[in-house]
């Protein structure tokens, strides 16, 4: 949506609140949030005349103009002061605020870099699925590459992409969301079509039969790129996407795992299938990732340092639930970057390796045992093959360069591509 020329300073202003997607200049942009940062900063105007969600987007509108990494000072100063006068109030903002201000606290990680504490906000509030949130998140790539296409945007390295890109990264997004959505999702995409200049909310409330309408106000927050590199913004949404779909990895393993002990296992079997599938469906993200230009990514990357996928907590939560890992795993930097995933290990928790060994011990059930055993090697050939891709596509993308998590890049990633999931379980190993 564009704003037009001809509406009042009071009119462009509510649309601009009411909407990440509108266009505005930059000087509008800028003076908008000027205001709000005055309107709550004042002493005189009580908290339920403020509205979390208006300060969020016009946050969102500055930075998609200039990138967060280049906020300036002032800006960041009293967005820390309206968290500290405000903080505990609105989970969402808490989540939103410590996002925006983490190369400001000096917390800057692959966490806050993809705004996961606001999306994590939001699966607890509404009791959504991870996968059905993984969905939302490759439709909106979709809205941001038609988006692009239908403003009429320059095609160059650090703009839209050409067609034969914009098509082929289109197809990969679509092709996931169908998978967690079924035939939910065309009803999305001809949403999108229709109007691909409207907003994520706005598309959702369109929708007959989603059950995800209400999630899209602060859905459309959770882009906070560094910088205004055209693809960093799908680069983002693919990274969300691998987290939560390994979120539902998580507590799928830990159901089957307790499906397992309670002598359950059609259960498990169930469980364990819908967990393969992840796995397979995690390729299509990479295959997203692919269409992202080497120009790009290194225009943005200059300015993610300290931020990186070796820090995700919800791979390694996954890889521990799998079973425990090796002592010379559990000392590499993939889980000396995960402290609380460490910590929640010393405690000990179940492992699926561990429950399918007493299974077997135990030699109940033996043709399910049997397909949970199979399933596990299924699991184990998938997340090889996962692993391989990575590297191949670390390799087009990095070459030479070092990690954004202080690694070596793609020698780190090389070093590891061989590690099992099922280490300790010889009769799981795949060729």
């Amino acid at each position: 949506m564009t704003a037009g020329s001809g509406l009042s300073r009071q009119s462009l202003r509510a649309a601009v609140e009411s909407s990440c997607a509108i266009q505005v200049s930059r000087e509008a942009a800028a003076a908008f949030l000027s205001d709000e940062l005055d309107h709550w900063l004042d002493p005189s105007v009580p908290y339920d005349e403020l509205d979390p969600l208006v300060l969020g987007r016009l946050v969102t509108h500055e930075v998609r103009w200039v990138g967060k990494h280049f906020l300036e000072h002032d800006r960041l100063a009293r967005l820390a002061a309206i968290r500290e006068r405000y903080g505990g109030r609105d989970p969402s903002l808490d989540a939103f605020l410590g996002c925006v201000l983490d190369k400001h606290d000096g917390h800057f990680w692959n966490r806050t870099y993809l705004c996961l504490p606001v999306l994590e906000v939001m699966l607890d509030e509404h009791e959504l699925l991870p996968s059905s949130l993984a969905a939302l998140l490759a439709a909106d790539i979709v809205r941001h590459e038609l988006c692009a296409a239908h403003r009429l945007k320059e095609v160059s390295a650090l703009s839209r992409p050409d067609p034969r890109t914009l098509r082929t990264r289109v197809r990969h997004s679509f092709r996931f969301m169908t998978s967690h959505l079924g035939a939910e999702s065309d009803e999305l995409l001809a949403a999108i079509a229709r109007d691909p200049e409207a907003d994520l909310p706005a598309l959702l409330l369109r929708l007959t039969d989603l059950p995800l309408a209400h999630v899209g106000e602060w859905l459309e927050l959770t882009v906070q790129p560094v910088s205004t590199v055209h693809d960093e913004y799908f680069f983002m949404r693919v990274l969300q996407a691998h987290e939560m779909s390994f979120a539902g990895m998580c507590w799928r393993l830990r159901d089957a795992c307790a499906a397992v002990r309670a002598d359950d296992p059609a259960e498990a079997v169930r469980l364990l299938g819908e967990v393969v599938t992840f796995m397979d469906r995690n390729a299509t993200l990479f295959r997203l990732v692919a269409t992202m230009r080497p120009e790009a990514f290194h225009t943005f990357r200059e300015f993610t340092d300290g931020a990186s996928a070796i820090q995700s907590e919800q791979y390694k939560r996954f890889e521990t639930l799998c079973g425990r890992p090796p002592e010379t795993r559990l000392a590499s930097p993939a889980f000396e970057n995960v402290p609380s995933v460490q910590a929640a290990l010393d405690e000990g928790h179940d492992t699926m390796a561990a429950a399918y060994r007493d299974a077997v011990a135990h030699d109940r059930h033996s043709a399910e045992v049997a397909t949970i055993g199979a399933l596990l090697q299924a699991l184990e050939a998938s997340h090889r093959r996962w692993k391989s891709t990575h590297v191949t596509l670390a390799t087009r993308m990095l070459g030479d360069a070092r990690g954004s998590g202080y690694t070596s890049g793609v020698g780190y990633l090389s070093e590891w591509v061989d590690h099992r999931l099922f280490w300790g379980l010889p009769e799981i190993a795949v060729g």
